[in-house]
């Protein structure tokens, strides 16, 4: 017999009513929605028209295949494979993902085929959703696996992780909604939601704390999501629900206990707290998030910006013991990417964004082949080399995370407050921003050119700020302003401003100086990683050994055997992100002979 305890909303509602009042955040900066923004012609754009190809590739009725026969349905075509295949837990996962990524592409092209396959595949999900109504304890859910999923999590039986799978399925309706107008996808988000509650508000807060202990995702971002677009306090409660006080309570008090622990379970929880700051102004939740970020990505990160080896964290004074082929999962990155605009958004320092610019081009650009496949783990093991996913048998969590990685490069390259304009990333892209009248273009062949030109169409004349960041990885940094210097304060690592009536047909040009250098693993001197500007540079060792590098299962290759290294004196050195097949070296060792 369960002994009686109180609903763990009815306690939430308690806690939350006298701990603090939800009051939305004033952002310091914000993005601009991906409708607003344009990649021109580069490697960004390149990696983003890779992955539309894939995606076109993928047929709905087979993605949704697992979903239809849960719900009881016809089930046409033949599942996937993979993470995707009948059997496999977490079956669905990236069918979330996939309209995740869809809506993204669509919002950053405006292809209406992206639209279109949103569309097919939320009707599909309204279908499986009314047809699971009369079969589950509560009216709501949504899933490719069953119900009872959910009670080996409540009574701590073996599970892999379908609260993650929810979070994927829940962001994925919420991007259809807000990013195409799908109309089918909020309420469906809702009823998830309904039924999300039946399911925890039966729990006391110790239990429901228990069950937190099998990866949930991002359930507590998605929910609080839910919220901003509601405006339901009952929203904001199940986000807090999700709360996993025992990783949260020791970064509120500004301790690093992450050792040992799984990286990617915990980084989604963070970018929850992270949201719930933005729209209740609780202390702590900024409190923790801000040490998260600091201690991660300042700290317990490779020169890739990537983190964790074989996706664990480990203690920062054993670097040197995890130069492994299982090295910087690919999902950590994605997420903490989300965190750190989060961050950016609080207080837009340029510390934060060199963070972001490193991550983007040394793990994000470098996690995808020619064939628009992804890269779970990127290998920083000497002389080993990258392994990728298959087009329909592989659908691991990076292959999810890589579908929506490729579609929104255009998210962070600006961000703007009221009265200014931040150029955060050397991206070709165009910008507009009706508010104040203006269209930007930006060109570059940035990072293989130091120089990047901003063009102003401005009609009529704006007064604006603009911020250009002076990143930290250059000594010199040079602006003229419709062919004339500008004499500029500041150091690396922050942001130049110019303020003026900016009209049509200024230009700016930006001159930053690209150095070679070099960078220690944390803890060893004697292991550098040489760098130009924020690019990461790799000795390319050939293709000796190397087996077809798209494989199923993302530990295929990790333990094949590698020949010796070739003498690095004559490796040429190439950008980590250019290298596709070819073995490579990132850290060397410059100890000198033995």
């Amino acid at each position: 017999m369960r002994r009686h305890v109180l609903p763990l909303l009815v306690v939430l509602a308690t806690l939350v009513s006298s701990a603090h009042a939800a009051a939305p955040v004033h952002l310091a900066a914000e993005p601009f929605p991906l409708t607003q923004v344009r990649l021109l012609d580069g490697p960004f754009r390149d990696a983003m028209l890779r992955n539309e190809r894939y995606l076109l590739s993928l047929e709905p009725d087979r993605m949704l295949h697992n979903f239809r026969v849960n719900a009881g349905l016809p089930a046409p075509g033949e599942p996937y494979g993979g993470w995707e295949g009948p059997h496999s837990e977490v079956r669905g996962h990236t069918v979330g993902h996939y309209i995740s990524a869809c809506a993204l592409t669509y919002a950053s092209t405006g292809d209406e085929r992206f639209k279109e396959r949103v569309n097919v595949m939320v009707a599909a999900f309204a279908q499986c959703q009314a047809a699971l109504a009369s079969q589950v304890s509560h009216p709501g859910y949504l899933s490719a696996f069953p119900e009872s999923f959910i009670d080996r999590v409540e009574t701590g039986k073996p599970v892999w992780a379908p609260w993650y799978t929810i979070h994927k399925i829940m962001a994925g309706l919420l991007d259809a909604a807000q990013l195409c107008g799908n109309p089918q996808a909020l309420p469906m988000a809702v009823q998830m939601a309904d039924w999300v509650n039946s399911r925890v508000s039966h729990l006391s807060v110790a239990q429901m704390q228990a069950s937190l202990g099998t990866e949930f995702g991002g359930m507590n971002e998605v929910l609080a999501n839910l919220y901003a677009i509601t405006g339901n306090p009952e929203h904001l409660r199940l986000a807090e629900a999700f709360n996993h006080r025992k990783i949260f309570d020791p970064l509120e008090r500004g301790e690093d206990h992450l050792d040992g622990i799984h990286a990617n379970t915990q980084i989604p929880k963070i970018i929850g707290a992270a949201r719930q700051y933005e729209l209740t102004g609780d202390p702590n939740d900024r409190r923790l998030a801000d040490f998260f970020w600091q201690e991660v990505a300042l700290h317990r990160s490779y020169v890739i910006g990537g983190d964790s080896d074989e996706e664990h964290f480990f203690p920062v004074q054993d670097f040197a013991r995890h130069l492994t082929a299982q090295t910087c999962e690919t999902c950590n990155t994605y997420n903490m990417l989300k965190l750190t605009r989060h961050i950016f958004e609080w207080e837009p320092e340029a510390r934060v964004m060199d963070f972001y610019e490193r991550a983007l081009y040394n793990h994000i650009l470098a996690s995808q082949d020619d064939n628009g496949m992804f890269a779970y783990f990127l290998s920083l093991k000497p002389g080993h080399f990258k392994t990728f996913s298959t087009p329909e048998n592989s659908f691991w969590c990076c292959v999810g995370t890589g579908m929506e990685n490729h579609a929104k490069y255009g998210d962070t390259i600006y961000f703007h407050s009221d009265n200014a304009l931040y150029v955060n990333l050397f991206i070709p892209s165009e910008l507009s921003w009706p508010e104040k009248h203006l269209h930007l273009r930006q060109e570059t062949q940035f990072p293989d050119s130091d120089v990047t030109r901003l063009s102003f169409e401005a009609t009529p004349p704006t007064s604006f700020d603009l911020k250009i960041r002076w990143p930290s990885w250059s000594d010199t940094l040079s602006i003229r302003i419709n062919g004339k210097n500008q004499k500029i304060s500041g150091a690396p690592s922050s942001y130049v401003t110019l303020h003026r009536r900016w009209r049509e047909g200024d230009s700016v040009a930006i001159q930053l100086a690209q150095k070679l250098r070099t960078e220690s693993l944390p803890g060893d001197t004697n292991l550098v990683a040489t760098l130009r500007g924020p690019i990461v540079l790799a000795s390319i060792l050939g293709t000796n050994g190397v087996p077809h590098q798209e494989t199923p299962d993302q530990l295929d290759l990790v333990k094949i055997s590698d020949p010796p290294l070739s003498p690095e004196a004559n490796a040429p050195l190439v950008p980590l992100y250019k290298i596709k097949q070819e073995r490579y070296v990132v850290y060397r060792d410059n100890s000198g002979p033995k």
